[in-house]
C-alpha cells in the first residue's frame, strides 16, 4: 500500500480540481490507487471521478465531499465519515464500510454489489436506484432510507434494522384514574379501612 504524505496529497487534490474546472484541459485526474489514506481530512473535498480503488480510508474525514463517479473499488472505508457525502453512480463494489457512519450520505445509483455493510450507519441516506445484490447488511441500520427501485437480490438483510419499533405507553385518562381511585376509597371505607397512597404501574 502506498504511503501519501500531506503534501503529496494536497498536489494532487490542487491538479484534480483545476481537472475538474477545465473539463480536463489543464490538471490531472486524482490517482489514488491503492493509497493509504487513513485518517485524512477529506471534508468538503471535490473528487468527482476520482480513481480510489483498493485505496485505505479507515477512519477518514470524507464529510459532504463530493464522491460522484469515484471508483472506490476495493476501497476500505471502514468506520469512514461519509455524512452528507454525494456518491451519485460511485463504483463501491466489494468495498469494506463495516460499521461506516453513513448517516444522511447519498448513494444514489451507487454501484455497492457484494459491499460489506454490516452494522453500518444507513439512517436517513438515499439508496434510490442502487446496487446491493449479495450486500452483507446485518445489523445494518436502514431507518429512513430511500431504497426505491434499489437491487436488494441476495442481499444478507438478518437483523437488518428498516424501522424502529417505539412502544406507545397506553394513554391514561385523569377521569379514569380519579374514578379508579373512588372506587378504591369507597371498597377500603366499607371494610374500615384507609387508602394512604397508590401506586399504579403498567404491566
Amino acid at each position: 500500500m502506498k504511503t501519501i504524505t500531506a503534501t503529496e496529497l494536497k498536489h494532487i487534490l490542487d491538479s484534480h480540481a483545476l481537472w475538474i474546472r477545465t473539463i480536463g484541459a489543464e490538471g490531472t485526474r486524482a490517482y489514488l490507487k491503492g493509497a493509504n489514506l487513513e485518517g485524512a481530512n477529506l471534508s468538503g473535498v471535490n473528487l468527482f471521478k476520482a480513481n480510489l480503488e483498493g485505496a485505505n480510508l479507515e477512519n477518514a474525514n470524507l464529510l459532504h465531499a463530493n464522491l460522484e463517479g469515484a471508483s472506490l473499488y476495493l476501497a476500505n472505508l471502514k468506520g469512514a465519515n461519509l455524512v452528507g457525502a454525494s456518491l451519485t453512480d460511485a463504483n463501491l463494489k466489494g468495498a469494506s464500510l463495516y460499521l461506516a457512519n453513513l448517516k444522511g450520505a447519498s448513494l444514489k445509483g451507487a454501484n455497492l454489489i457484494d459491499a460489506i455493510l454490516i452494522g453500518a450507519n444507513l439512517q436517513g441516506a438515499n439508496l434510490k436506484g442502487a446496487n446491493l445484490k449479495d450486500a452483507s447488511l446485518y445489523k445494518a441500520d436502514l431507518e429512513n432510507a430511500n431504497l426505491t427501485d434499489a437491487n436488494l437480490e441476495g442481499a444478507y438483510l438478518i437483523s437488518t434494522i428498516l424501522e424502529k419499533k417505539v412502544e406507545k405507553q397506553p394513554e391514561v385518562s385523569p377521569c379514569k384514574v380519579e374514578n379508579t381511585r373512588q372506587a378504591l376509597e369507597k371498597l377500603a371505607k366499607e371494610h374500615g379501612m384507609k387508602i394512604d397512597s397508590i401506586s399504579l404501574s403498567f404491566i
